[in-house]
């Protein structure tokens, strides 16, 4: 087993800055060496915050570099590709956020790249290293609901994002929706071979989306290759909370994950009894950031593969695409299937 596995963050956004901030304190095993940012003076901040010793503006800096051993990608979607190829082609294993790229073609030529370096990919679908999920899958895959024959996923979030985020997300059904469609491919052992999607705009506000052909809600239903079923609700402007539950329901039971409740607390007053909502992403899948990170790690050193690969992110990546002309032509598309011969 290698001790220690030397790491690069490429990225200093929000969610970026929770890996480098988990790296340097919370993951065993692992040893943040150097971040990135191309934004002045952002890397060099969070070097001296975090107590690392080296930064850079530019991640070119990263992939020739003899003392980086992995790289964890958290730069833009359309960056992806490039990132991924150079980090491939020197030899740097890689961690990259969903989706894997914008789009099928591009994944290939990763897919390709990554095999023909024989380096490592994981991709970011966090919700599988949530303990409520993991569990449910354990509990799945022991037969403890017979066989599963429909997952339900919800998606419910309040946090609309800014325009310019807007034109560059690729629309719902990739930004948000791909989680769902991971998790459904995941827990239910079976792969999508149908879609079918809708979606409106409820929001005054977010008519802004129209120009972007995009939505602020959304709902899809699929089959799966073995015949079962599932559907999965999509929303940017829950009101109340940040809402993520999901359900597969099985021949002899079912299992229900997730809960919008954040502390086990419950008041009772003379007005009612309430409870406090997770308020947002960060809160509700805060554990799940770390312990994929873990996973990451702890499969470098000890030459595994992780559980989350570069295919899997290319199937998630062809739903979501699927999904996403289904919404705009308003037909059933139908998907390949054939996401395991490269």
């Amino acid at each position: 087993m290698k001790e220690t596995i030397r790491c690069a963050v490429l990225g200093l956004g929000r969610l970026g800055y929770w890996h480098a901030e988990n790296l340097v304190s919370k993951v065993k095993g692992a040893q943040l060496v150097s971040v990135v940012d191309p934004l002045e003076g952002r890397a060099e901040a969070v070097a001296r915050e975090l107590g690392v010793e080296k930064w850079s503006q530019n991640p070119n800096d990263i992939f020739e570099a003899d003392d980086i051993d992995a790289v964890v990608i958290v730069t833009p979607t359309s960056t992806h590709a490039e990132m991924i190829k150079k980090a491939a082609k020197n030899g740097k294993q890689i961690f990259v956020e969903k989706p894997l790229t914008h789009s099928l073609d591009e994944a290939n030529d990763v897919i390709e790249t990554i095999q023909k370096h024989n380096v490592s990919c994981q991709v970011g679908f966090m919700r599988r290293f949530d303990p409520a999920y993991a569990e449910a899958k354990r509990r799945i895959e022991a037969g403890d609901i017979g066989k599963p024959i429909y997952f339900k996923g919800v998606s419910r979030d309040g946090n609309v994002p800014p325009e310019e985020f807007i034109k560059h997300s690729g629309g719902i059904f990739l930004d948000v929706a791909i989680h769902d469609y991971d998790i459904a491919r995941y827990l239910m052992g079976q792969e999508i071979s149908s879609i079918t999607s809708t979606g409106n705009i409820l929001m005054p506000s977010n008519k802004f989306m129209e120009k972007y052909n995009d939505v602020d809600q959304a709902i899809t239903y699929f089959t799966f290759d073995s015949g079962a079923a599932g559907d999965v609700e999509t929303m940017r402007i829950a009101p109340y909370a940040y809402d993520i539950r999901g359900e597969v329901v099985g021949t002899e039971g079912s299992i229900q994950i997730g809960s919008m409740r954040h502390h086990d607390v419950k008041i009772l007053t003379t007005k009612g009894s309430s409870h406090d909502l997770i308020p947002d992403f960060p809160t509700r899948f805060k554990d799940a950031y770390l312990l994929e990170m873990v996973h990451f790690i702890d499969s470098l050193r000890k030459n595994e593969r992780p559980s989350c690969t570069e295919i899997d992110g290319k199937a998630a990546l062809e739903i979501a695409e699927a999904a996403t002309k289904s919404f705009k032509l308003g037909e059933t598309v139908n998907l390949s299937n054939k996401l395991l011969t490269l």
